[in-house]
């Protein structure tokens, strides 16, 4: 493509985030060439951002946090309103002769990044990453949620072949248990196509062949029949996204479907047309090759195709063909061809929004058919007098009065004596592998007793509630693991209580529900303990929550530590909120320490990052809404006690003091706060952080000084 099109990006750029992006972070050194360079990167990862989320220009600018501690990630963007959130992170290269490049040490910093995000570690990232990380907690909160990484290239040419297999060897490491992470290439073209919009979208003319195929002629020319694998996977490799021009969205390369799919095609590809709802193409002409006969083997001109329903399944059999080729060659789909030549106007799009509305049939509608599940219900009104909804679609009632079928299932999963069941339930948002036979009648036997089955329920929303009040005073991995290790906890608790006459009407589980609180505590710290040991502190706790042999290994070791009558571990200091002045030690002293050791230049601009969760609660919006509260200038010159200016008022604090003042103005919340773990230079680290390497570095690791104040 052209110096012409890669101008009409810019202009795109200038035109959308002018008012929206601004290079006021970078230093002052930096040249007017590097700014306008800055800006249109920013500028092309907020187009990326509008690009994956379909939002407007404002939201989309603010997404972008690039520069000083962005951890190789330029802007960040959450989907919150589908079954299973979506996070979508950018890494974007401007060049203004259309080779931006992408290689194997930017690789290895995103993926650093990632772990960093994985692991909850949201303070290693600069105050503008901090007003995003309310929508991230809550997609982590609401379950795992599919990762994209979207590499957003001003190019046209591949990525280079040896930076593509690191990227996909970093990306197959964090799909170990399950694949939680897929990337894309947004290129020169990419973005040239979404600013024109339709106008821009390409003109695709294919030949296809359809086995067995049928024509209809009224009202409207139509075809259908079937497409083998490799002709599908042929056509998308040849044509991509593009395919998708008239769809209501694009493919989404890790959705659960969309991963099922893929299976479903490599495990029984004979199977593959029988479970598939297939594809339908609109195409603006469907012409004949040659001479055919319906119910035969035909081949057909197509003129501006477009698939508009079942992007999902082209996409994954292109990728599950690509992956073993000689297994999915077996497959076949059904595919409809509809011609628009004759049609009136809009028929087409009526058929796009149509055919993308339907509510698929899944598994668990049908246990809602199960005998089992209706004299639950029964059971449930007649001697709980409480709700237990079975089939999709109906009233959940409020915790007190019932639950879901779901939860239940959910629940039974996690108390089950078998701890793999719990991975199974924790790894997929929708619980499908519960419904699965195999594990339904596992886990609800063939008369599910009631009183087990809402005990059940009530245990694991105790332990929740109580992982819910730890998590305030957590950090980094022990936030995640008391995050995503809810059903492991319950299913440890649930082995210490005394459960064996849980099925007993008049069985005192009020007096084992009791002992939770203390029981989630205990367990958490052997529960922690033991994922670090048997698999690292570096490792994914993902992993360990969602992997059945993973799992089962994790509870065998805390329970080994549990039934050893040991006191449970302290959690280390690294996983806890420390709020006032922690023991003397790396921490103590530590402005007394980089002011004597010259260690940070003066007037360095320093910024305010919340810690803990109650922070992020009180002080987002706060600090958002000026972001002079976010920043301070350091001086060696001003004394030990008071070496920060703070730019919201001018005035000198200590970083422990300013830190207790901010939370304060921000909350009405009175409370001692580390403010050397709070007060980062930029991509250097935090105060706290900096003091530590000082000593270091001159061989000493205590102080007997006055703490900061």
């Amino acid at each position: 493509m052209s110096k012409l099109h890669i101008e009409y990006v810019r202009k795109a750029i200038d035109d959308r985030y002018t008012e929206l992006l601004n290079t006021s972070d970078l230093p002052k050194s930096t040249s007017a060439q590097s700014r306008r360079q800055s800006f249109l990167s920013r500028g092309l990862a907020a187009l990326a951002v509008q690009h994956e989320h379909q939002n407007g220009p404002r939201a989309a600018a603010a997404s972008v946090f690039d520069g000083a501690d962005d951890r190789g990630l330029d802007a960040i963007s959450v989907e919150l309103g589908t079954p299973q959130p979506r996070i979508c992170l950018v890494q974007a290269k401007w060049s203004d002769n259309g080779k931006g490049g992408f290689d194997e040490n930017a690789v290895h910093k995103l993926f650093r990044g990632l772990d960093l995000l994985f692991d909850r570690a949201y303070s290693k990232f600069n105050s503008r990453f901090q007003s995003l990380v309310p929508d991230l907690q809550q997609a982590f909160d609401q379950g795992l949620p599919k990762v994209t990484i979207v590499l957003a290239l001003m190019r046209t040419t591949p990525l280079d072949p040896k930076v593509r297999e690191l990227l996909e060897e970093k990306i197959a490491a964090q799909n170990i248990v399950d694949e939680i992470v897929d990337y894309k290439v947004l290129d020169l073209r990419d973005f040239h196509r979404a600013i024109l919009g339709d106008a821009a979208a390409p003109k695709i003319d294919a030949t296809v062949r359809l086995d067995g195929f049928v024509q209809e002629s009224t009202p409207y020319k139509a075809l259908y029949g079937t497409m083998t694998v490799p002709d599908l996977a042929d056509l998308y490799g040849e044509h991509r996204r593009g395919l998708f021009a008239r769809n209501i969205r694009d493919s989404l390369d890790l959705t659960d479907v969309n991963v099922k799919i893929q299976n479903t095609l490599l495990e029984q590809p004979e199977h593959f047309w029988y479970f598939s709802n297939g594809i339908t193409m609109l195409c603006e002409t469907v012409k004949s090759v040659g001479r055919t006969i319906p119910g035969k083997v035909g081949d057909f001109k197509l003129t501006g195709v477009s698939v508009v329903n079942g992007a999902q399944t082209v996409s994954a059999l292109h990728r599950a063909f690509v992956k073993n080729p000689d297994a999915a060659q077996m497959g076949r789909v059904t595919v409809r061809l509809i011609s628009l030549e004759d049609c009136p106007e809009g028929f087409g799009d009526l058929v796009t929004t149509t055919t993308n509305t339907q509510n698929p049939i899944e598994e668990r509608d049908f246990k809602s058919l199960d005998q089992g599940q209706i004299q639950l219900r029964d059971d449930f009104s007649v001697l709980l007098h409480r709700s237990y909804v079975i089939k999709r679609g109906e009233h959940v009632p409020d915790p007190q009065h019932g639950c879901s079928i779901t939860e239940a299932a959910e629940a039974l999963a996690a108390v089950h004596s078998n701890a793999q069941l719990a991975a199974v339930a924790k790894r997929d948002q929708n619980l499908a592998g519960l419904w699965e036979d195999s594990v339904y009648e596992q886990i609800f036997g063939k008369n599910p007793n009631v009183y087990r089955v809402w005990r059940s329920v009530e245990l694991l929303r105790s332990v929740r509630e109580e992982l819910k009040t730890l998590r305030d005073g957590l950090l980094w991995r022990a936030d995640a693991a008391a995050s995503q290790g809810d059903l492991l906890v319950t299913h440890i608790v649930f082995r210490r209580l005394h459960t064996t006459a849980i099925e007993d009407p008049d069985f005192d589980w009020a007096g084992e529900l009791a002992k939770v609180p203390q029981l989630v505590r205990e367990t958490f710290a052997w529960v922690l303990r033991a994922i670090d040991d048997e698999y690292g502190k570096t490792s994914h706790i993902i992993a360990a929550v969602r992997n059945a042999e993973r799992m089962q290994r994790v509870v065998r070791a805390a329970m080994r530590g549990l039934d050893s009558g040991t006191t449970a571990p302290v959690l280390q200091e690294d996983y806890q909120v420390a709020e006032a002045e922690p023991r003397r030690g790396r921490q103590v002293n530590a402005v007394v320490t980089l002011i004597t050791a010259g260690r940070i230049p003066e007037k360095t601009e320093l910024e305010f990052r919340p810690v803990s969760r109650p922070e992020r609660r009180e002080m987002t919006e706060w600090l958002a809404a000026n972001p002079d509260r976010a920043r301070a200038t350091w001086s060696n010159e001003n004394g030990t006690r008071n070496p920060l200016r703070w730019k919201a008022d001018g005035k000198w604090y200590s970083p422990s003091g300013l830190a207790h003042q901010m939370r304060a103005e921000a909350s009405g919340v009175i409370t001692s706060v580390q403010g050397t773990a709070r007060w980062f230079v930029p991509d250097q680290g935090s105060l706290e952080e900096l003091a530590y390497e000082v000593r270091q570095n001159e061989g000493t690791d205590t102080d007997t000084g006055p703490t900061d104040q």
